[in-house]
């Protein structure tokens, strides 16, 4: 009876330290599903919170697009093939938003580039929404990049500074070149001779201004540069080609070859 006692306290003193340590005295006597449930219901929370103050953001950046930024979202759309709507969504959300304003900046950017690719995305499963588990999932999406740090395996717009003038409203159109290149698949070599072949070097051989350059596309030093562009693709074409040719080893099977060798010296005569 007396160690029964002693036991008795021992296991009241090792509950009331157990409810101290984890702050709460229902823990010692809940279930651990019901911990669990409650981490559940508050990560629900700070998503919802998150979410608000994402949204929030996204406002913020709506009210800040202007004219300048009508232009670029213009231009989007029509090469990507995407509405207006999606384009715009797709910048407020974008966490490198600011680049667009460093691009409008005096001596701002050189370049604004923007991948439209398939990116894997997280999705909720929705055979486990209770859990929060999610899954992976290839989607097309626009995003801005600053073309380090992502593979390129797309389609990539970009838009180049004609100066180092501000950007604004009124000059935009006139300051601010937009083109395509196509990396279908990740095929970047095909891409660059495409461009180059298919819209580069058509348009340049078709401008007759060539600023300071007198004579256009009569001046030797012009005909030397397109000359030099010309030859160039055909390098790449060339070497796209047998890069995509390029020797394939298959397995032999060399028992048929050794099958009958008994004794080095029908390994020598074999060789």
């Amino acid at each position: 009876s007396k160690y029964r006692g002693h036991g008795g306290n021992l296991n009241t003193r090792s509950t009331e330290l157990g409810s101290a340590v984890t702050g709460s005295p229902l823990a010692a006597v809940l279930p651990a599903s019901t911990t669990v449930k409650k981490s559940i219901v508050l990560s629900s929370e700070n998503r919802k919170e998150l979410a608000k103050q994402a949204k929030a953001t996204k406002e913020e950046k709506r009210a800040q697009l202007d004219g300048r930024h009508r232009y670029l979202i213009s231009r989007l759309a029509d090469g990507i093939d995407l509405s207006e709507q999606q384009v715009e969504k797709a910048i407020i959300s974008d966490d490198k938003f600011q680049l667009i304003e460093q691009f409008f900046a005096p001596s701002g950017l050189k370049k604004l580039l923007f991948f439209y690719q398939d990116v894997l995305q997280q999705k909720l499963n929705a055979s486990s929404r209770s859990d929060g588990s999610t899954n992976s999932l290839p989607q097309k999406k626009l995003f801005i990049t600053t073309g380090s740090t992502e593979d390129f395996t797309g389609t990539c717009a970009f838009f180049l500074r004609t100066s180092d003038e501000v950007i604004t409203a009124s000059n935009v159109s006139q300051e601010v070149n937009f083109g395509m290149f196509d990396c279908t698949n990740g095929n970047i070599l095909q891409g660059l001779e495409f461009f180059l072949s298919q819209i580069m070097i058509p348009a340049l051989k078709s401008q007759q201004n060539w600023g300071a350059v007198k004579e256009g596309l009569k001046n030797s030093q012009i005909q030397d540069f397109l000359y030099s562009v010309d030859k160039f693709v055909r390098t790449l074409s060339s070497s796209r080609q047998n890069i995509e040719d390029k020797i394939q080893l298959t397995k032999v099977d060399i028992d048929i070859f050794v099958r009958n060798l008994q004794n080095p010296s029908d390994y020598i005569t074999a060789g």
